[in-house]
């Protein structure tokens, strides 16, 4: 078999495993290992690189800013502060047609910048979000898009799970990955804001809502009351990364220092439900690992099948030219949305192109960017979107069937696309912060 076929082979076998019910970290490892063992006919060999796998992912001191940045985001979450951001950006917005959809958009922004998770943003908001917009009369199909849509700026805006996978993956810096993610983050919500107002202006029916009025107020005291925390953590979390005072690692420990800080304060916390979360980080963290080690064993399966010289031999001969590449790229990505979660996407086809981008001279933050954009439409694109499915759940209501969270989400998959072919055609857009 040549490198292509091996490749070809294994992704098919990859899916297929996938969709016959096996982990995905597990159905990753399987075909690695075996494939090894089928291509040097060494047994031995095939331990010694699953060791070696499991050595690099689980040893590496950027390795603990997933289990800080996860129980970072739980405690938040705990301490209501995605409730509070809401609340005020509700109000800024309440006179504005769609102007909750908009609140929704820049709470998700805000709250995104201190969980990092899509799950946990698309679970939050489900809660609080749409029940007001169904009480202010919006279109039940717009109300969940909005949350669905809005719930992916957890992945790109740091910090971010996505980024931290790519930076292993890739091996690169998690600081300068989260730095990449702020101007795409913030370019997606003004995105958001912009089609809602669209929709708001020229198609008012599927939209829906009424004005309010001047009534419950928030006074200024209350309003600071409810910002200030987490202005204080994204100052500390995000501001200690971005002047250099602190590693992603130790803005990691101290956001969550100040997660737990907050919490007790509010009283939304104690010892039974710390320990809880404790618990919770480990299984989020453990889960992750195993995903991490099964993708590097799956990328030196493909480095000694000598697919990435193939795939450079092919592009040589043929010419083909970096539109071409992304495209391939995007269309790929969004094939296997339909049908796998945005972690399992990154993990297949990164160690696929990456050898192709380097060799072009192309940044590789910059294409990790690009590559977790592209992975996180498919949260939002049947049959498997991840983002719709928690939503639905979420709600657990009879008036909102799954196809009405996939089609109102389809409107923000389109803008999604669109801010991704900008980040494709304008790479500075990425590497603003970091030049």
């Amino acid at each position: 078999m040549t490198p292509l076929d091996i490749g070809l082979v294994s992704i098919v076998a990859i899916i297929v495993m996938i969709y016959l019910g096996v982990y995905i970290p597990i159905a990753l490892g399987m075909v690695s290992f075996v494939a090894i063992w089928a291509m040097r006919g060494n047994l031995d060999l095939s331990f010694a690189l699953l060791k070696i796998a499991i050595g690099d992912s689980a040893m590496e001191y950027t390795f603990a800013t997933i289990p800080l940045f996860t129980f970072m985001g739980l405690i938040v979450s705990k301490a209501g502060l995605g409730a509070d951001i809401y609340a005020v950006m509700n109000q800024g917005c309440r006179r504005i047609t769609g102007g909750i959809g908009m609140a929704t958009v820049g709470a998700n922004a805000v709250f995104a910048a201190v969980t990092g998770s899509s799950i946990a943003s698309a679970s939050v908001f489900s809660k609080m979000s749409v029940p007001e917009m169904l009480r202010q009369e919006y279109n039940p199909r717009f109300a969940v898009g909005v949350v669905a849509g809005s719930s992916v700026l957890g992945m790109i805006i740091p910090p971010s799970a996505m980024l931290i996978i790519y930076s292993f993956v890739a091996e690169q810096s998690v600081g300068e990955m989260f730095l990449a993610g702020v101007v795409p983050g913030i370019l997606l919500a003004i995105a958001y804001v912009a089609a809602i107002w669209f929709m708001g202006r020229f198609m008012p029916r599927a939209v829906g809502g009424r004005i309010l009025e001047q009534d419950d107020l928030m006074g200024w005291g209350e309003i600071a009351a409810k910002t200030l925390p987490i202005i204080g953590l994204i100052v500390v979390v995000l501001g200690g990364i971005y002047t250099g005072w602190t590693t992603p690692v130790e803005a990691g420990a101290a956001g969550s220092l100040l997660g737990i800080l907050i919490a007790a304060v509010r009283r939304r916390i104690n010892l039974r439900s710390f320990w809880e979360t404790v618990i919770e980080t480990g299984h989020i963290t453990a889960a992750i690992l195993f995903l991490i080690t099964a993708a590097s064993m799956y990328a030196r399966m493909l480095g000694i099948a000598g697919l990435p010289n193939e795939l450079q031999t092919i592009l040589a001969t043929h010419e083909f030219s970096f539109f071409w590449i992304m495209a391939l790229l995007v269309v790929l990505m969004l094939f296997l949305g339909t049908i796998l979660d945005t972690a399992s996407i990154i993990l297949i086809v990164v160690p696929l192109f990456l050898p192709l981008i380097d060799a072009m001279g192309l940044s590789l933050v910059w294409f990790g960017i690009v590559a977790v954009v592209a992975a996180e439409i498919g949260l939002l694109t049947p049959p498997l979107g991840l983002s719709c499915f928690v939503i639905k759940a979420t709600l657990d209501d009879d008036r909102i069937a799954l196809k009405d969270v996939f089609l109102g989400a389809l409107p923000f998959a389109f803008v999604m696309l669109l801010v991704l072919i900008l980040l494709i055609r304008f790479p500075a857009l990425s590497l603003a912060i970091l030049n």
